[in-house]
């Protein structure tokens, strides 16, 4: 199965201890599109945002590989790939009106670009507590959103909090992804206002 920009997986509960507290505004880890997106990086022993940025680029770019994707109006598609440096990648079907509902990416750092259609993410600028919760109350300001069409890319760094829809009543969106190191795990939360709450932890194999 795919991840969660990824997964519409079954999920186990998630045995964190009951806690509440405000999150304010933080940094997080993200790059702008670079120019030259047509020149592979150097390989190194892992990869960098860059590279794995490059590489969804380049990707999704490929016209004959996300060709091979197919594609269903009832639901999510994917294809898995094997992304530079030991890293972890999917090309994904979003059908009209799918999206990801919020989640992390357990630690690891990635990338993703938009190879047809257009996605909208909703992302939070703050580094929350991995651990030892179950309701967050999130302060103001918080809240980021973004429109990637055909072409556009973005990195993201290790606690990432974001979710993904395709919100075209008529077009499919397709997508290139990359994680590193590759998922140990999905966190999904539900939010109601400002309260983000925990809700399943999904493991590797629960969507491969």
């Amino acid at each position: 199965m795919s991840p969660s920009l990824d997964t519409p997986t079954p999920a186990v509960s998630a045995s964190t201890a009951l806690a509440s507290q405000a999150v304010g505004p933080a940094t997080v880890a993200s790059q702008p599109v670079a120019p030259g997106e047509g020149a592979a990086p150097a390989p190194s022993a892992v990869p960098t945002q860059a590279e794995l940025l490059a590489f969804v680029r380049r990707t999704a770019a490929d016209t004959e590989l996300v060709s091979t994707l197919p594609l269903d109006p009832e639901g999510r598609t994917w294809i898995r790939l094997e992304g530079p440096a030991g890293s972890e990648a999917w090309i994904i079907g979003w059908p009209p009106g799918t999206g990801t509902g919020w989640h992390d990416h357990g630690g690891s750092y990635g990338a993703f670009a938009t190879a047809g259609g257009a996605l909208q993410e909703d992302s939070l600028a703050a580094r929350l507590p991995t651990e030892g919760w179950k309701t967050l109350e999130l302060a103001e300001g918080v809240d980021r959103e973004r429109k990637l069409t055909k072409g556009d890319a973005r990195a993201f760094g290790s606690h990432h909090v974001h979710e993904v829809r395709n919100e075209s009543d008529s077009e499919h969106a397709v997508s290139v992804h990359a994680y590193y190191p590759p998922l140990p795990l999905m966190r999904r939360y539900s939010r109601t206002g400002a309260v983000l709450r925990l809700e399943q932890v999904e493991r590797p194999q629960e969507w491969q």
